[in-house]
């Protein structure tokens, strides 16, 4: 009998161990479905976040709820579904009228029409990219005397004797490396308008603009590198390998101030590897604290000084994805707990860092507090493979981390900052596909750096690098700073011969 009980429950236990390992593999499937095909919206339903700690936080909730109707302004009618909203065109669009004016002049019944106003309306249009030549005309003087002849020196330009001007260059950089059109786009646009540029000239000129930029990057890193909380990321891309026909596998590492700064940059660091001498390498002499997710190569930073505040958006898609694919109640509740958390940050997000730091020390730190109590205790009840389990591991084992944002109002809640600043990589990457050597990659992470950061603090990047273009070449090493994009000013007019407008008129 003893014996029967005895497989019995050795079954039971491998029953129960093959239930949970298809529970995890049917997990895997469904997020890797979701990876592909879904949404990648992590909200949840309005019942779900409903599911709150009544008895913990029913306090805050209510003093929540009482807040916002005493601070909630009338909301206006909603608009009917699908009602279009035209947009009203660009006051700063220049104009070009076309009038029209009846053919007849008198009424029917033989009085002459009277001119009591008129009715205007607007038309955006178009024509396509036009080309035009800068002519540098100058000035030959002889001396009959000494039989000999001078003439005006040549502005310095980024490419000596190049055809490029500065604007073309400019168009070619943003359209590559903002705009991720490949080079052979680009060469068939161009030739629609009229000009045959050979897709080998634009890698060329793209490469020496790299080269000609890079102490203005290694500017930026020096910027990024002067704030006390900066954010890190890392995204792959493919390199071509040489002589074997494939690509394998690089890196680009991303480095960015936060939101609660003024003056924004972020800097693209290219790398064959993942190993974690490259942020070391770029960090170095950096002893703030680093936003990041909790990948091992950014360990070793911590010996250096440097203190690490994870990504609560991380914790959270764990969470989430244990309760949008298993069905998690326990993890369901965890999230809604740390929506009530980015509550509280979309209040702080304005306020100045001791108010910040403040808010968070009376609204969040409870929150945080009944959060930690719950999955600990929930934790207990769970098999070590269940994926529920495995997402409170992640929490519970990093806790330290998440929580040092409430430690210092500089300290973002998440690192999506830095996310963002790696999407025009993702988009990139699958249009042009592959890096095709290190040195590309190292020059292409130059440049990206500074469109980024140009855009960052509202700048259009085709006017920040054209002037930058024509400047760089005669500014003095110690007048660098001035065309970093955190300090650059624009032009208040960019001349640019306005054949375009000529031709419609």
């Amino acid at each position: 009998m003893q014996e029967l009980r005895d497989v019995i429950g050795r079954m039971q236990g491998e029953l129960k161990f093959k239930q949970t390992r298809i529970e995890a593999l049917n997990f895997e499937i469904a997020r890797l479905k979701r990876w592909r095909f879904g949404s990648s919206s992590e909200s949840l339903e309005t019942s779900t976040q409903a599911v709150l700690f009544d008895q913990i936080l029913a306090d805050t909730a209510l003093e929540d709820r009482a807040a916002q109707q005493d601070q909630k302004p009338p909301v206006a009618p909603p608009r009917a579904k699908g009602q279009a909203v035209r947009q009203a065109l660009p006051a700063s669009l220049p104009r070009i009228d076309h009038h029209h004016e009846i053919e007849q002049t008198h009424c029917e019944c033989g009085q002459p029409f009277k001119r009591i106003g008129q009715e205007v309306s607007e038309q955006l249009d178009c024509v396509p990219a036009q080309f035009f030549v800068l002519r540098h005309i100058r000035g030959k003087y002889a001396c009959t005397c000494c039989q000999t002849i001078q003439a005006a020196p040549m502005p310095a330009q980024i490419i000596d004797k190049g055809i490029p001007a500065p604007g073309l260059l400019a168009q070619v950089v943003v359209a590559k490396h903002d705009d991720h059109l490949p080079l052979y786009r680009q060469e068939e646009i161009y030739a629609r308008s009229g000009v045959h540029i050979p897709r080998s000239s634009m890698a060329q000129w793209i490469g020496i603009c790299g080269v000609r930029l890079a102490p203005l990057a290694d500017a930026l890193k020096g910027f990024i590198l002067s704030h006390g909380v900066i954010h890190a990321d890392e995204t792959p891309v493919s390199l071509l390998a040489p002589g074997r026909g494939k690509t394998k596998r690089a890196y680009v590492w991303v480095y960015r101030t936060t939101n609660f700064v003024a003056q924004r940059a972020v800097l693209f660091d290219f790398t064959a590897s993942r190993a974690g001498e490259h942020p070391r390498r770029v960090l170095r002499g950096f002893g703030g604290t680093l936003v990041s997710d909790d990948y091992s190569g950014y360990f070793g930073l911590q010996a250096q000084g440097v203190s690490a505040a994870l990504c609560w958006a991380h914790a959270r898609r764990k969470l989430f994805e244990a309760h949008e694919f298993n069905a998690s109640q326990i993890a369901g509740q965890a999230v809604a707990l740390i929506a009530k958390l980015y509550e509280v940050e979309r209040e702080a997000r304005e306020l100045e860092p001791q108010a910040r730091w403040l808010l968070r020390q009376q609204r969040s730190r409870p929150i945080v507090q009944a959060l930690h109590l719950w999955l600990t205790g929930q934790r207990q009840k769970l098999a070590n493979a269940d994926v529920t389990a495995k997402a409170i591991d992640y929490s519970l084992s990093n806790w330290r981390a998440l929580t040092r944002y409430l430690d210092d109002g500089d300290v973002p809640i998440d690192n999506n900052a830095a996310e963002n600043a790696v999407r025009p990589l993702c988009v990139g990457r699958k249009n042009w596909l592959f890096v095709g050597s290190q040195q590309a990659g190292e020059r292409a992470g130059v440049v990206m750096s500074l469109i980024e950061s140009a855009k960052l603090n509202g700048h259009d990047p085709w006017a920040y690098l054209k002037d930058v273009f024509e400047r760089l070449p005669t500014l003095k090493q110690r007048d660098l700073a001035q065309l970093l994009p955190h300090n650059w000013r624009p032009a208040t007019d960019i001349a640019v011969p306005n054949a375009a407008l000529a031709a419609a008129a």
